[in-house]
């Protein structure tokens, strides 16, 4: 096995160590570590020493050129060896390219949790030793771009999900040099086999029911079957597009949502037993008693005036609120309102509270999907929903 000479300048050693500078020492021995290392990996790769006549020559030297490469230490810079054809390249470069896709995977995975840009810099200043721009950050960060997009176009035809969960918030977004706020749509769904699974996102202009047909119409393109019943808000647009996009599926109005909205029309005071009645209703075991429940609650308080908008509330939306009833106990719990997606929603907004602003409608698809992925991988993977 051939050795490696390294003909170390002593005097570039000695003067960095009466200096005191260790890191400076350590930099230049490993700079001429590694500059001789591929000085003899030319040397094999040329099958001929230089100056050497030889009939199994490949190709023949053609001088160095410079390149920085950075490390844990900082940035160091080489003297990379060349040959005329250019075929020649040092395995350096390839084993240190996992450090830099390290480096290129912690700026991402600090954007994603939230750091600022202009912290990330700072953060990478620290531990290389060297300054980047924001907009070298920003290059970076669009590499998320092929990962969330092959993640939201990927197929969902491979399983069944009985039960989708559908809601929408508000992010500001720059358009046109202006700022503008801008609707994301989030669906989530629990499978037949008990877990739960984000299966997309969209940024579209408003919260209508043009937009929400479109979304729900990127989910069935992508396999998506009509499922037993669809869980949001009692949004306009939003039900209407349901009705036309999965016929014969039931809609779930959220629960929490609905209860709010009858508790807000109670008057604050003397309203204590109208407000146990209606915990009662809803924490009725079957179809029959919360039926029962409701229509003695309606009974009881349809003569009192200030009862009435909050009655009229209950009365129109109660059939929608409670078709949750109509499948195992076990799963009520966890398809009777939208808190999941919420909770999916709370973890968007704290990262999309450190931006503020996403400078384009691309940049806010990207965090979000990568956000959302994030959230897939840590919270929902190989954690099951109690049998049903």
């Amino acid at each position: 096995m051939t050795q490696l000479q390294f003909n170390l300048d002593l005097e570039v050693l000695k003067d960095s160590v009466l200096k005191s500078d260790i890191d400076a020492v350590v930099k230049s021995a490993l700079v001429l570590v590694l500059n001789e290392f591929m000085e003899k990996e030319r040397d094999d790769y040329l099958q001929a020493a230089a100056y050497e006549r030889s009939v199994a020559r490949r190709d023949h030297r053609n001088g160095y050129y410079e390149r920085e490469l950075v490390m844990s230490i900082g940035a160091i810079q080489l003297k990379v060896p060349r040959t005329r054809n250019g075929e020649f390249s040092p395995t350096v470069f390839e084993k240190y390219a996992r450090c830099d896709r390290a480096l290129v995977i912690s700026m991402l995975e600090m954007v994603i949790n939230g750091v600022s840009t202009r912290k990330v810099t700072q953060i990478v200043e620290q531990l290389c030793g060297k300054r980047v721009s924001k907009s070298f950050v920003s290059s970076l960060t669009q590499k998320l771009d092929p990962i969330v997009n092959d993640w939201a176009k990927r197929p969902l035809n491979t399983k069944y999900y009985p039960f989708l969960f559908v809601d929408a918030m508000y992010i500001k977004v720059r358009e046109h040099h202006k700022v503008v706020s801008k609707a994301v749509y989030i669906a989530t769904a629990i499978t037949e086999k008990n877990t739960r699974e984000v299966l997309g996102l969209s940024v579209d202009h408003a919260e209508d029911f043009e937009s929400w047909s479109r979304f729900l119409q990127q989910l069935k393109a992508r396999g998506l079957q009509s499922p037993k019943l669809v869980i949001s808000d009692a949004h306009q647009g939003l039900q209407k597009a349901i009705q036309r996009e999965f016929i014969g599926t039931c809609w779930q109005r959220c629960n929490v949502h609905f209860k709010r909205n009858i508790i807000e029309k109670l008057p604050k005071k003397d309203s204590t037993e109208i407000r146990m009645m209606i915990k009662r209703v809803f924490e009725a075991i079957t179809v029959e008693d919360i039926r029962t429940f409701k229509n003695e609650l309606m009974d009881q308080f349809k003569d009192n005036s200030k009862y009435e908008k909050a009655l009229h509330i209950l009365d129109e939306g109660f059939e929608d609120t409670i078709q949750y009833m109509d499948h195992p106990l076990d799963i009520r719990p966890h398809i009777r309102s939208t808190n999941s997606l919420e909770r999916l929603n709370q973890e968007v907004r704290r990262r999309e509270r450190v931006i503020r602003v996403f400078p384009n409608t691309q940049s806010a698809f990207r965090l979000i999907g990568a956000v959302l992925m994030e959230y897939q991988e840590s919270s929902y993977t190989n954690k099951t929903i109690k049998g049903y």
